[in-house]
């Protein structure tokens, strides 16, 4: 079981509060992740019951409530939250969305179609841009929407990369219809198959998230200086990584395309340059 003060280290494709963001920005930012992160861990990792991350994830839950409540945290993890939320005048709504989110995944394995899918990417990834906006002091709508597109897309593209292993957690989040509507069973998923059936569902499935990116993908050209530059780069990993799955036919069974040392280079080139998107002949920002 993970206990208060524990995180698992994760490897990450799209960090955020990387050295590109100003100096000021990096704590607070720290601050959110660390909170999401360990609220992530406490319904995912460890050998605890489901009973018992519920009422770990509640117990987070009750922390928020003591900050609205004007009271100290009982935790130096929500302690440092409460200036944090003070300052940037942070939703704490916003964290108990992640934290809904979270208690889901504890009990809930299955998602019948892409909307049930995309409101928990509403209220696991989402509430994460968001709060950076609140941070960064932008909330405008437009811009809160672009969020939105940016971060669900993300959710979704560690979904696809992570198939196989959902699959050893029992958990599938390929829309049970959509398996049905290109005639794959969940058999055939357990079984790691990868055949044509498959292959068309991935395919799909990525191009989609891609369209999402691509709708958001003004937000890293409409913020200014690095904090722009930053969100650029986030896109603009999620678009490699989507070419990565591409370029293998999209077997996540044989091995988890990730973004690696070299790859990085590319993309803050090209985030620099922010050329990206703009070329209608192109179907990625990102080179293949």
């Amino acid at each position: 079981m993970i206990t208060p003060g524990q995180t698992v280290q994760h490897y990450e494709n799209f960090p955020v509060g990387s050295f590109l963001l100003p100096r000021v920005f990096r704590q607070p930012i720290a601050v959110v992740y660390h909170i999401a992160r360990y609220a992530d861990d406490l319904a995912d990792e460890g050998d605890a019951s489901a009973a018992e991350r519920i009422a770990a994830l509640n117990e987070c839950s009750a922390e928020l409530a003591r900050i609205a409540a004007g009271q100290t945290p009982l935790t130096p993890r929500f302690q440092a939250l409460v200036p944090v939320a003070a300052r940037y005048q942070t939703p704490l709504s916003l964290f108990e969305d992640l934290f809904s989110a979270f208690r889901q995944d504890v009990v809930k394995t299955r998602y019948q179609d892409f909307g049930e899918v995309i409101d928990y990417c509403r209220r696991s990834a989402n509430p994460v841009g968001r709060i950076l906006l609140h941070i960064f002091g932008f909330s405008d709508a437009r811009m809160l929407a672009q969020s939105d597109g940016i971060c669900t897309a993300l959710q979704l593209v560690n979904f696809w990369q992570d198939v196989a292993i959902d699959l050893d957690k029992d958990r599938i989040y390929l829309p049970q219809d959509e398996l049905n509507k290109f005639g794959v069973s969940e058999e055939m998923l357990f079984a790691r198959q990868h055949n044509t059936a498959f292959t068309r569902l991935m395919a799909y499935q990525c191009e989609r998230a891609r369209k999402m990116l691509r709708a958001g993908s003004p937000l890293g050209r409409a913020l200014p200086g690095r904090i722009g530059l930053e969100i650029r780069c986030i896109v603009l990993a999620a678009d490699r990584v989507l070419s990565k799955l591409k370029a293998v036919n999209y077997d996540v069974y044989t091995a988890r395309p990730s973004l690696q040392t070299l790859d990085w280079p590319v993309i803050l080139y090209q985030a620099i340059k922010a050329g990206w998107f703009t070329a209608p002949a192109q179907t990625t920002g990102c080179s293949h």
